[in-house]
């Protein structure tokens, strides 16, 4: 198998959003055969407490996505990780912009920001279809 490329997918614990997106992400591209892998990485993981998201552990066995799509726990964003990424996505403009721009200036204009807040502001209920949804349109596109 060649080479993929890489997505990554930016939230602020590296919990909920960003971890659910990389595991449907990878689970529909390994699916269809599509050379791209996902990854996940937060921009403040020091916020949250533990591996996972219950809300996202739940959602994820709803759509009977395996946990071997998602990392093995949370991660905090480097430069090196936006380096050797081919697209980079932060899961809430509100909420991402300016924490990326504190942390890694010259990378604001190169990341493209969806707009799904955080479970404190938008229920998952909403929140993670939207996810999916995002996520499967986002493979159509590197699909082609």
């Amino acid at each position: 198998m060649g080479v993929h490329s890489r997505i990554l997918f930016i939230c602020t614990g590296n919990y909920y959003r960003s971890r659910f997106a990389e595991a449907v992400f990878n689970h529909h591209a390994e699916l269809r055969h599509i050379p791209w892998t996902a990854f996940s990485r937060g921009l403040a993981v020091h916020l949250a407490v533990g591996y996972l998201s219950p809300l996202t552990l739940q959602a994820l066995g709803e759509r009977k996505i395996e946990l071997r799509h998602t990392g093995s726990d949370r991660r905090q964003l480097s430069e090196a990780d936006l380096l050797h990424s081919d697209r980079r996505i932060a899961l809430d403009r509100s909420e991402h912009f300016a924490m990326i721009l504190g942390q890694f200036p010259h990378w604001v204009h190169k990341i493209e920001y969806w707009d799904v807040p955080d479970v404190l502001f938008e229920s998952h209920l909403r929140a993670l279809p939207e996810i999916e949804r995002r996520t499967l349109q986002l493979l159509k596109e590197v699909s082609k």
